[in-house]
């Protein structure tokens, strides 16, 4: 019987237990996968807490992104077969040794990028492809500040955005990530520990500074991060590492220059096959061709999830973490 983690009460790293999970056969529309690696992101610890409602009850298996062989098909599924590489990135259900998933929920993997890549690429590289080319399509020229810059969002969009022509400014807490965001595309990196981000981005950008603001941190960037746009900016908050922004009125955007702001998911950016698609290609293309590397920092077998959960929330891991069955 496989094995898959899963969650019986929301809390800490501790509540992730692995265990023999029951699986059916592949229903009309669906697939049978046996993964050879899954991704680890920060929107697990939001399931994993509670802190964003999980879809259906507990007990669930947390993890939204993987890769793996095709090991059965359902009926009317006539486009993919067993033995085909597949990988995807969806809600939940991934923590597991196999899992049953709807077959237009998957990609093919193309050579050239292994599974391990793969895993650790299509959540965190497809949400850098919505950010960078869909929610506000950056061009040469363009400034750009990312928060968390040494996550494994950051680390692609970083090179992804060096490869659109962006001068790309990021924020670290640590010398070491400041390094490591710099050999991954950010021209400058700032240590939000030493000092005053707003303050760096002006001079950096000698007062005008940036086009846009990618922000996964929340509500100890907030709102610092308004203050780093020019007139018309866009602030993207699309996490809340440090916890949710505060409510605020929506009169200070008109205050700090008219600004536009978005909170995008990528779940509804690719709810559509065609967009799912499209963004897979893009990420796929920009990897083959060079330009953005996925380098895996970290990897724990899948029944040492929480030890994984707790390395991450206690900002021990750079860039991109698996967790291997």
């Amino acid at each position: 019987m496989p094995k898959a983690i899963r969650i019986h009460a929301h809390g800490g790293p501790e509540t992730l237990v692995h265990e023999d999970v029951e699986q059916g056969n592949p229903g009309h529309g669906q697939i049978r996968v046996k993964h050879t690696a899954i991704g680890l992101n920060f929107i697990d610890v939001y399931y994993r807490t509670g802190l964003y409602p999980a879809p259906g009850s507990l007990p669930l298996i947390p993890g939204g992104e993987a890769a793996g062989t095709v090991i059965e098909v359902g009926e009317g599924v006539d486009w993919l077969k067993p033995g085909e590489r597949v990988a995807y990135a969806v809600k939940l259900g991934a923590y597991a040794e196999e899992r049953l998933i709807e077959a237009d929920q998957v990609v093919k993997v193309p050579d050239g990028i292994s599974d391990e890549q793969a895993a650790a690429m299509m959540l965190k590289g497809m949400t850098a492809e919505y950010l960078l080319l869909r929610t506000f399509r950056v061009k040469p020229g363009d400034t750009i500040l990312y928060h968390a810059a040494a996550g494994g969002v950051g680390l692609i969009l970083g090179q992804w955005a060096k490869h659109l022509g962006a001068t790309v400014i990021g924020t670290a807490g640590t010398p070491d990530k400041a390094e490591l965001a710099k050999a991954h595309g950010f021209d400058h990196v700032i240590d939000y520990r030493k000092q005053d981000f707003v303050a760096e981005v002006a001079r950096l950008t000698a007062g005008k500074k940036c086009d846009v603001v990618y922000d996964s941190v929340g509500n100890d960037t907030f709102p610092g991060s308004l203050d780093c746009l020019r007139p018309l900016g866009t602030f993207v908050s699309f996490g809340q590492s440090s916890g949710p922004i505060p409510p605020f009125s929506i009169n200070l955007l008109a205050q700090k220059g008219s600004l536009f702001a978005t909170r995008p998911t990528l779940f509804v950016y690719n709810a559509k096959r065609p967009d799912l698609e499209a963004s897979a290609k893009a990420l796929f293309d920009v990897v083959l061709s060079g330009a953005v590397k996925i380098k895996i920092n970290q990897r724990y077998p899948l029944k040492d999830a929480a030890r994984a959960h707790s390395d991450l929330e206690g900002r021990k891991t750079t860039g991109t973490t698996i967790l291997l069955p």
